[in-house]
């Protein structure tokens, strides 16, 4: 593989390289590239431009030996071939769309039906599945991929300029801002899909470990194709209920439901604290490697998805994954928003800018 330091950025006598490392070939042969950010307390961040994906999170344990806490895979195509999203940007849309159609002034536009007859993360022609233009932004250690989707390339209307820039702080914070622009009335909801296992992406379970999210009401699904009645209902005496710290596999197995519906938890919740602000979302912790991961965002819903279908399959190194080794937090509106008044619209009109951001802190509890 070829190294090329693209960053050198010089902070209390220590230097930080931000690497760029080719990391092979999709199936088409196109080249995909890996960026690493590091900081001076030893995490890196891993991000290729294939579908602007996270690829790795390597923080330090309550030992200090590092632990990489996202679900991945060793090769481009194997990202192309597996349909778990690991680390990707998902766009325009996140999550549901019901009936795979929406209709913007007053026009319908059907979309890919790719989740039995509705539409999931925007379809196979999706923003994972496209290569992003990297973009070195000097004296921080970030980068920004870009992203120009056009009309009707995955169904919606209007050409869209997208862009996410992840950020890696010496506070062990990495910060996802995401931004776009249209020419016509769209959709705009994108959201990360990272896979988290706090203590090390390839030991197992994470029933064990254990969550809090800052939220008292979720919002219920209809069926087990999980899309939202437009209801919101309390997560106050239910399985549902994470506004204190619990252990993820406490309620998973409940005769609950909405459990039932989704194999375990792959709901939305509906954040207390949604103000257009970064507000303190969701906590989780490891007690084994004592790694804690705060959830920040300016996001109205958060979906806690259990990797209930991830399935058994090879990871990164050989790692074995199966059904709940990972659990994802993903910062949203609504799923199927666009079809429901009562929930906050995604829509973005031109001459308007969509902002989103998602902050994730890392620290260790010994």
């Amino acid at each position: 593989m070829v190294q090329t330091p693209i960053t050198v950025r010089i902070k209390g006598g220590m230097e930080t390289i931000m690497e760029q490392i080719l990391f092979g070939k999709t199936k088409e042969g196109a080249e995909v590239t890996k960026y690493v950010l590091a900081n001076e307390n030893g995490m890196e961040v891993t991000v290729m431009d294939l579908g602007a994906t996270l690829v790795s999170i390597k923080v330090k344990d309550k030992n200090g030996d590092v632990k990489d806490v996202i679900l991945g895979y060793d090769t481009p195509v194997e990202y192309q071939e597996n349909t778990c999203y690991f680390g990707a940007v998902i766009g325009r849309n996140a999550n549901r769309i019901s009936d795979a159609k929406v209709t913007l002034n007053g026009v319908e536009y059907p979309l890919e039906a790719n989740d039995n007859e509705n539409n999931l993360h925007s379809g196979k022609n999706g923003f994972s599945e496209k290569i992003w233009t990297a973009e070195e932004k000097k004296g921080d250690q970030a980068i920004t991929f870009s992203l120009v989707s056009h009309d009707k390339e995955q169904d919606f209307p209007g050409t869209m300029t997208a862009k996410v820039t992840y950020t890696l702080t010496d506070e062990n914070e990495l910060v996802i801002a995401y931004e776009a622009v249209t020419d016509a009335t769209t959709v705009a909801n994108f959201t990360n899909h990272s896979y988290f296992n706090l203590d090390g992406h390839e030991s197992g379970s994470v029933k064990d470990q254990e969550l809090e999210i800052l939220a008292s009401y979720f919002t219920p699904v209809k069926s087990a194709k999980a899309i939202p009645t437009g209801e919101v209902e309390k997560v106050a005496g239910t399985p549902m209920d994470f506004r204190k710290m619990k252990k993820i596999g406490t309620d998973i197995g409940a005769d609950f439901t909405q459990l039932v519906y989704g194999n375990g938890y792959d709901h939305n919740y509906v954040l207390d604290k949604a103000d257009g602000t970064m507000q303190l979302a969701a906590r989780a912790k490891a007690a084994k490697s004592g790694i804690m991961m705060d959830v920040y965002t300016d996001c109205v819903g958060i979906q806690l998805y259990t990797g209930n279908f991830i399935g058994n399959q090879t990871g990164k190194g050989g790692a074995a994954y199966m059904d709940r080794c990972g659990f994802c937090l993903e910062t949203q509106y609504f799923p199927n928003a666009i079809n429901e008044a009562n929930f906050k619209s995604p829509i973005l009109q031109p001459g308007e800018v969509y902002h989103s951001s998602t902050k994730y802190s890392f620290s260790v509890e010994k």
